[in-house]
Formats: C-alpha cells, structure tokens, sequence
C-alpha cells in the first residue's frame, strides 16, 4: 500500500477566532510539516462572517447552507484525498444538533477519522442520532481524554478498537523562567496569575475575580492577567455585557490594579509569550462536562503549574500531583490553592516540572505521528473491508463489484438515425420506429457516458441522439414532435407534453455536462425557445421532467427572471397537488400511481436544494418515503408500481406488470433524497431497486444481460417479459451508472470508473 499522499481536515481555520479554528489549523500544520511531499487541504466552516483565509484553506462551507455540504463532499471526491479528518463539535455545523455535516460524510469515497472535541453524557435524540451517523460513517473516531473513551463505549456502544485516544497537541516550548516575558510583557516584579481563550460564562472568571481579595492578602504583588476577546457568538447576541460586568465586580472589589483584561484574540508566538510569563494558570470552568481544553493542554505542555476545576480533561492532565483541582465555583479553594502555590516556589518548580517532563508525548510533532498512523489504520482498513466485502460503509445489498457497463445491446437498438423503440426479443423492431422520449433518455445516457470519461462510447451516440431531438423540434407548433416512423416521417406534429418535457430535461442535462462545447451551446438555445411551452401543460410529469431540466440548466446558464419564475411556477404546482390530494395514508400528488412516479419527489429535491426552498426539499422527502414504503415487498424486496396499478384510484398498487423505468426512477430519486438529507437509508432503498435488476425480485429472475448490456421489458405475474427494447436498456444503463458511482464512493474507487451520480 502505497503512502498517504493527500489529507484534508474540515472543521474551523483560523483566521476565525475560536479553540477549534486553533486546532484544526495547527493539526493541518503538524501532519503538513510531518512529511514533506504530503498534501493538505482544510475545509473551513464559515458562520455568516467572511475570512481572509490562508491558502491551506481548499474550501469554504457556510454553515446553514445545506448545498455547500454536498459541494464540499464533490471537493473532497474529486480531489482524490486519501483521508479526511473532521473535527467535531455540535455547535459549529448547521442543521438540527448539525446534522448536515453527516449528508456531507455519508457521500464521501475515503474513510473518515473524527475527533470528537465533545462527548455529551446526556445528548438529546437530535444530538444522539446525528451523533450516531457521525461515528458509523468515521472509520475511526479520535478523543482526547480516557473518560472519553469510556464514554463512547458504554453510552454510545462503539467498540473499543474503533476509538483512538489521542493528547491535545501542544508547541514544543523551552522549560523557561517567567522572568524575561515578564520583563517584555510590563509586567516585571509581579506574581502573574493567567487565564487565556475566548471569554464566555461557562469560564468561571468571575469565580477567580472574587479569589483575589484573598490572594492579595498573601501575595501584594499578584496580578490576574484575563487573555482574550470576547466569544464571537456571545457578542452578536449580547455585545460586551459579560465582559463589562465582569469589570463591574472588579471595581466594585477595589482591585483595578490587580486584574487586567486583555480584549485580543492573538497569534500562536504571542501567546506563547504571555503563557511564558506566568507563575499559575487557572481555568476555574463552571462545567465537568469538557471533554478538551486546548488552554489547559497549552500551558500544561508549557509547564506551568495549573490550578484548575475538576471538569473532565482536568482530572485526567493534573492527575498524580501534576496540578492542582479545586471544587467547581469554590471561591476559597481556588484563593487558598493559587496563593499557596505563589508563596512556595520550591513546590511551585516541582509541579512545573512534572508537567512539563510529562508532556512530552504531546508536542504537536508526536501527535501528527499518532494521526498519521490512525489515518495509515483507518485506510487499511477500509482496503481490507472492501477486499472481503465488509466495509463498514457499505450498505448490505451493494455487492463487492457492480457489473460493467457494457452497450453493446444500446449500439444494437440504433441505427443512424436514433434509438428504436420496441424489440423482439434482442432483434430491433422497425415495424414501431422510433420516438422522441427514448431519444431524449438516451442523450442522458450519452451524457453521462462522456462526462464519465467514455468519450470514445459517448461521442457518436451523443450526436445521434442530438440530431434526433434537433429533428422533433417543430419551430412552427413551438413542441417537440414524438412518433416517428421507420421510413423518417414524423406521425404527428405536436408529441405529448410528458416527451416535451422529457425532452427539456435531456437538453438541460446536454448544456451541462456534454463534453463538446458546441453541442452544449446547442443544447442550452433549443431549451430556452422550448421551455415557455411547458407553462400551459397540465401534466404533473410533464412539470417535474421541466423542472430536472432546470436543474441543470440553472447550473450553467444565467437564466432571465422569467425562467426562474417558470421554475417556481412548477415547483409550486407540484406542491400545491400534494397539498391538495394526500392523506394520512396517501402522501401522494395524485390520486393514483402511474409510470416514472419517483421523478415527481427528484424534481422537488432538485429544485428546493438548488433554489434553496426547504418546503421544496420537505415535501420531495416526504412523498419519496412513502413511495418506497408501497414499492416494497413484505420480504423487503424491491416492487415497482405495476402497469396494472394506472387507474387505480387511491389504491394500493398492483404488482404487475414491472418494468424497468420505475427501478430507474427511485434509483435517481432515492440517491436525491441522500444528497438532501444524508440519511444512509436512501442509499439503501436506491441499492435495493437496482437489485431488482439482478434477480432480487418476485420471480427471483435477473432481467439483464451482463455480457452486452440488454435488459428484459419487465416481469408479468408468471415470467419476465423476454423483448430488451431501446427504454429498457437505456433505463438499466443508467441505473449502472449510478451504481457504479455509488460504489465507488462507499469505497470500491480503484475498481471503478469516476462515474457522478446524474441529477442527483
């Protein structure tokens, strides 16, 4: 196996101000500084304020906007990292308890190592669940301290040789007397007391602010040094009240000359040099409940002697006489301990000594080389998983290899004028021609072949398939044509509204992802003089092919008002059916079941997520979840919507006839639906509908051909429909090729070509 060669970190960066931006900046720098021909890039959460980051910042996530998460996974996939290290902590994700972060791991193709800079004993089940999807998706998961650990195991239930438990990294720093900081710092001749890090609350200054009277009793000299700027969060919800009244009590007790704020957030060398100048550190927190303190870590490493409460990462660092605990908010303990300690320098030497003796371990040089090796361990594993078929991440029905996408049967259903419709058997049936929708189906197809890399597959259908949409565009009705006959005459003038919308859909698609630049300026024109035309359609699937289209149309072109008001104007009709139609027991946009049913939820999730209208995304989610639930089986098998159902009214649906087109669809859909919500269930139920294609369904009779490609019709009650026309093999052509995707980003990379997932 070969080294790592690229690393990306997401989490916080500074320049933005707080303990995560520190770590996750000097852990980028210790693993870069590591090895010299190693990669990194971070991916920085932004939280509404704009930074000038440095280049080790490869991307940028706004922190509310969901579309970001998903960009930020294609970064990462297309980049080619070979690990990603996350820094967890609730507050700095968006999303309830930030679950968004999991949509965007859930869709990553390298394994995940989290540090989990939180652990709650006591989480919410928003907080729970997310936190749950976090640690299944981390193929390791990195604390900071034992009780960590222990926590994760016996509330959260990981397996011991899941957790790696790894120090707070620190600068490696002389053992120096204070004397000469002091000297530089102003403050030469005094007993310097220090707390440093973003002010907030939770920090017990005010507990310390009271111990002074009594310090200074012992120690006139003593003077209490508070480092830092007030928390970001804390400002643009309060101003400087905290600190102000913190001031307050100083004035009111009489010691202005004995406490000094320093309103900072300063850089790495400067800190070093205030933490240098201190006798005592003090971090009198209010909360056990913290797991990491990167203050503490750093001024321990330094070695100070530390006074400290006894949250949870204290308990563990100060233990066996390597600091000082206090009771929480004890303000007589904390005097009595800190003006014990700067009364008696020979003790005072000897904890600074054990403290720093023992923190040698954690230099940021050693600890790189503990994520290092956790990273070398969670890539081996993955390797060795997907070798044995038992990756962590990949869901139970993908199996160890997908087919490979052969076209040899498409290439037999065309001739040079398109894709035939029917066949008989695997012979192509000129008696039925050709038509438009299949056409369209396959300039997606085609499509994504190229954009994929399979140019030399791509090119000569792409075109093919173009100039037979080029041909059905009827200037003088402003429609597409559909039927056309084998003799090349065109059976009618004006097709359906579903085909002219399919057909918008394969040209939106053409203008975004076609590989010849000609054909997408093509592409992009005939959409937009075809587009007005689907204001006055009627048909639901008429309107959610339109609105695919747009999806990536909108993705490339500047669209004028009016196109963005007709994308609204679909979307909302959609919503407004569904409002209108569904139950308690119907979450439906009509009141029965028809063909390519899934596109309806796909093109409300497009749209919401890219026009970022959640109720869009909601009610996509929303009708897609019960779809499935009547496309499955009671023995959880994969059951589309059969042809017998159309009509019914509702009604649930029939079994038969099966036919290809609607595995297709919720493939796409359900793949959507993981791109809006991360939730790994979508992958499986998308997993579960391309199974159906390979034997997983009522007849246990695998309906392709993997030598060349072909796809049976569907399945009757009592066999499968034996003819492989140009809508089937096209449906199973694409469903593959989003397979194959999402095999490779559950870990099957090296096998597979670097196929993206289509409209998804």
């Amino acid at each position: 196996m070969t080294a790592l060669d690229r690393i990306a970190f997401i989490g916080n960066s500074l320049p933005r101000r707080c303990g995560i931006a520190t770590f996750t900046t000097d852990l980028q720098q210790a693993v870069a500084a590591s090895a010299p021909d190693l990669a990194t890039s971070i991916v920085a959460m932004n939280d509404g304020d704009g930074y000038d980051y440095p280049g080790s910042v490869g991307f940028q996530i706004r922190d509310e906007r969901i579309e970001d998460y998903a960009s930020a996974a294609d970064f990462l996939n297309e980049g080619r990292f070979d690990i990603v290290s996350l820094q967890h902590e609730f507050g700095i994700f968006g999303g309830e308890a930030g679950a968004h972060i999991a949509g965007l791991l859930a869709r990553l193709t390298m394994p995940v190592v989290t540090t989990l800079h939180t652990v709650l004993s006591k989480p919410s089940p928003a907080q729970r669940g997310v936190m749950e999807r976090i640690v299944d998706a981390s193929s390791r998961v990195v604390v900071m301290a034992e009780k960590g650990r222990d926590m994760l195991r016996n509330i959260y239930r990981l397996p011991a040789d899941k957790i790696e438990v790894i120090a707070h990294g620190i600068p490696d720093f002389a053992f120096v007397e204070p004397d000469e900081a002091k000297a530089r710092l102003g403050f030469a001749g005094r007993s310097v007391i220090l707390t440093f890090g973003l002010l907030s609350p939770n920090k017990g200054i005010e507990v310390m602010i009271d111990a002074m009277p009594s310090i200074l009793r012992r120690r006139p000299d003593a003077v209490y040094v508070v480092l830092g700027a007030t928390h970001p969060h804390l400002v643009r919800e309060q101003g400087e009240t905290y600190r102000i009244g913190l001031q307050k009590r100083v004035h009111e007790l009489g010691i202005e000359d004995h406490v000094v704020f320093l309103d900072q957030f300063v850089d790495r060398k400067t800190l070093l040099g205030f933490i240098a100048m201190c006798d005592v550190y003090v971090t009198p927190y209010l909360n056990e409940a913290q797991m990491t303190s990167g203050t503490l870590a750093y001024s321990f490493g330094l070695g100070k002697a530390v006074v400290s409460t006894p949250y949870w990462h204290a308990q563990e660092l100060l233990a066996d006489g390597r600091g000082v605990l206090v009771p929480f908010s004890d303000v007589v303990a904390t005097g009595n301990e800190i003006a014990g300690l700067l009364t008696d320098s020979t003790r005072r030497q000897a904890m600074r000594r054990r403290a720093y003796a023992s923190s040698r371990s954690m230099t940021w040089e050693q600890t790189a080389k503990r994520y290092l090796s956790t990273f070398e361990t969670a890539r081996r594993s993955r390797l060795l998983n997907v070798v044995a078929g038992t990756a962590q991440a990949r869901p139970p029905l993908l199996p160890s290899a997908p087919p490979e996408l052969r076209t040899d049967h498409l290439h037999c259903m065309c001739d040079d004028t398109g894709l035939f419709q029917h066949a008989v058997h695997s012979v192509p049936d000129r008696a039925h021609g050709y038509c438009v929708d299949d056409n369209a189906r396959a300039l997606l197809l085609s499509c994504l072949l190229g954009s994929a890399g399979e140019r030399h597959l791509a090119e000569p259908l792409t075109a093919r398939f173009a100039s037979f949409v080029q041909h059905a565009w009827n200037p003088q009705a402003r429609r597409f044509r559909n039927f056309m006959s084998f003799d090349r005459r065109w059976l009618e003038e004006v097709g359906s509204e579903d085909s002219h919308g399919r057909t918008l859909w394969a040209l939106g698609e053409c203008a975004r992802s076609d590989t010849s630049p000609s054909r997408r300026r093509w592409a992009a024109a005939l959409f937009a003089e075809a587009l007005p035309a689907a204001e006055s359609f009627s048909s639901p699937r008429a309107w959610g092919f339109a609105l695919l289209g747009l999806d990536a149309y909108c993705a490339v072109v500047a669209a004028p008002s009016s196109t963005i008001q007709l994308r609204t104007l679909l979307a909302d009709r959609l919503l407004a059916l569904l409002s209108t139609v569904q139950t308690p027991d119907w979450v439906w946009f009509e009141e029965g079941l028809s063909y390519d049913n899934a596109r309806l939820p796909q093109a409300l999730i497009a749209t919401g997520l890219s026009m970022q209208v959640p109720a869009y995304v909601d009610a996509g989610l929303r009708s897609l979840r019960w779809l499935v639930g009547v496309q499955s089986t009671p023995a959880g098998l994969f059951r589309p919507v059969g042809s017998e159902s159309f009509g019914d009214r509702l009604s649930p649906p029939k079994a038969f006839d099966q036919q290809p087109l609607e595995a297709t669809a919720t493939i796409s859909a359900c793949l959507a639906a993981w791109r809006a919500d991360g939730d790994a269930q979508w992958r499986t139920e998308a997993l579960r509908a391309f199974a159906w294609f390979m034997g997983e369904n009522d007849l246990s009779t695998p309906l392709v051909d993997l030598e060349t490609g072909a796809c049976r019709d569907g399945l009757h009650r009592d066999r499968p429909n034996e003819n492989r026309g140009g809508e089937s093999v096209v449906s199973y052509l694409l469903s593959l090729a989003e397979i194959r995707q999402l095999s490779r980003m559950s870990g099957d990379r090296p096998k597979l070509a670097p196929l993206r997932v289509l409209h998804a």
